[in-house]
């Protein structure tokens, strides 16, 4: 499947968004009033000669190399949640134990997200996706060791294991789009990068409970469980090598005049990095609202299984197709909101469009498991997928746009680890409600802390600093000419 989509999406592109490079008019006095407005570290970020920049086509290739890792990384996210009644069945364990190997992929992000970055903004792209592609593959290979039934301990080992190196893959999107692409294209390549993770999801969702059936013996789930596990390692492995002959840390020029504009100021450390971002009012709004957006579709799709088989009893692979109905309309809205980001460059107006549709296919989901027609639950939630999952590359571009020039992989980290918070609490949160009050009452207060993101979202002012650094750059070449 990821074979057959990534290069019909990097041909499309290739096709479609070529950047082009048209003359822009601007006034350099209002503009460096601007700057100064902005701050200084901003002003000092431009040129005064004309930068050369090339756009490179193996940069498709870079991409789809990220795409991949992230999206084997993805799936392990998922694969036991969704099938959370036969993991209680082999292990003879409860819902809520099933329910933390989910939840370890966002316990283990939050206090490695500072290293992790840190270490990113040390070493680079290359040796980073290296460490996160090895770290996969070895906890992949750790829960083969962990099929028994009173081995669950082990499994979850290997399951901490991935969910540690995720750190080295979940906030690399933004970071390969910005060294890679040019500026118009950086919020599609964006979208791609994301469009990884959400395609392992994807098939977290799919192909377990095609693969594990629900066995009298449960020797043979176990010899399911194995086969899977078997598959996984392998993919991580065969990806892993790909890594390393592959994938290349930098183009050899920069692909856009706001890529190389921070190398032209003074240096800053990882931590003043970091003091200046969360200083940013319209910053820490965004990142308050990205974290609630992506914590309850967390919790959402953690809680699908139960959820589900609470109104379908048996219908776990549809359980699972209705996660990956959700995720695969999520794909879509990923690369339809950075189409729409690069071709207006509307990133408030966007977010607040997408987050206010959340809100309201969240509220259809909720509501229609009542009617007890499973052909309407794929509809609306294909429906919040399509735009809960379509708002994370806008998050993400968002943050880099407010936060230039800082490293995108300092704002995006934060983004993730934000999500990683709220995904916790509104997991724990909705299992309780769930095993208590059901699923109306679960449901409905994750739309409620939806809602809440949504108001919250129009407090954030549309500082485009980025837009500004390439539009002024562009300038001062055609003044060049």
């Amino acid at each position: 499947m990821p074979n057959s989509i990534a290069p019909l999406l990097c041909c499309f592109f290739l096709t479609k968004f070529e950047p082009k490079f048209e003359p822009v008019n601007l006034q350099v006095g209002d503009e460096t009033q601007k700057l100064n407005a902005a701050g200084a570290r901003e002003e000092l970020c431009f040129s005064p000669l004309p930068i050369q920049t090339k756009v490179y086509r193996r940069r498709w290739l870079m991409l789809v190399i990220f795409l991949l890792v992230s999206m084997s990384s993805a799936f392990q996210w998922i694969q036991f949640a969704i099938i959370n009644n036969l993991i209680m069945k082999y292990y003879n364990v409860d819902s809520t134990t099933v329910d933390w190997t989910s939840l370890v992929y966002m316990v283990t992000y939050i206090p490695l997200i500072f290293p992790g970055a840190w270490i990113m903004d040390k070493v680079g792209l290359r040796i980073t996706l290296l460490m996160g592609a090895f770290g996969t593959a070895l906890g992949a290979w750790i829960k083969v060791l962990g099929v028994a039934p009173d081995l669950f301990y082990v499994a979850l080992i290997g399951q901490t294991i991935t969910a540690m190196s995720q750190v080295f893959i979940l906030g690399v999107p933004p970071n390969v789009a910005a060294v890679w692409f040019g500026a118009e294209q950086v919020s599609s390549a964006c979208s791609i990068g994301v469009f990884g993770n959400q395609l392992g999801v994807a098939l977290g969702f799919f192909l377990p409970p095609i693969l594990v059936k629900d066995h009298e013996n449960i020797d043979d789930i176990g010899a399911d469980l194995k086969l899977m596990f078997y598959i996984v390692a392998g993919v991580c492995t065969a990806l892993f090598i790909v890594v390393v002959i592959g994938f290349q840390a930098k183009p050899p020029l920069p692909p856009n005049a706001a890529r190389i504009a921070p190398q032209s100021s003074q240096p800053v450390t990882y931590y003043q990095s970091v003091k200046t971002i969360v200083t940013n009012k319209n910053y820490i709004l965004l990142l308050i609202t990205y974290g609630i957006n992506a914590g309850v579709f967390y919790a959402m799709s953690t809680l699908l299984n139960q959820t589900v088989l609470r109104h379908f009893p048996g219908e776990e692979e549809n359980a699972g197709r209705i996660g990956l109905t959700i995720v695969v309309c999520g794909m879509f809205g990923s690369v339809v909101c950075g189409i729409i980001l690069d071709k207006t460059h509307k990133f408030r107006e966007t977010t607040l469009v997408v987050y206010g549709l959340a809100v309201a296919g969240m509220v259809a989901y909720t509501f229609t498991f009542e009617l007890q027609y499973i052909v309407i639950t794929f509809v609306t939630a294909g429906a919040v997928g399509f735009f809960m999952t379509g708002y994370l590359p806008v998050g993400f571009e968002f943050a880099a746009e407010l936060t230039y020039p800082e490293p995108e992989v300092t704002s995006s980290g934060l983004l993730n680890a934000s999500a990683q918070v709220f995904g916790i609490v509104f997991t724990i949160i909705g299992g309780w409600l769930l095993s208590n009050y059901g699923d109306l009452v679960c449901n409905g207060s994750l739309s409620a802390a939806l809602f809440f993101g949504a108001a919250l979202s129009l407090f954030i002012r549309s500082d485009l600093r980025r837009q500004r650094a390439n539009q002024m750059e562009a300038f001062r070449a055609n003044e060049a000419i």
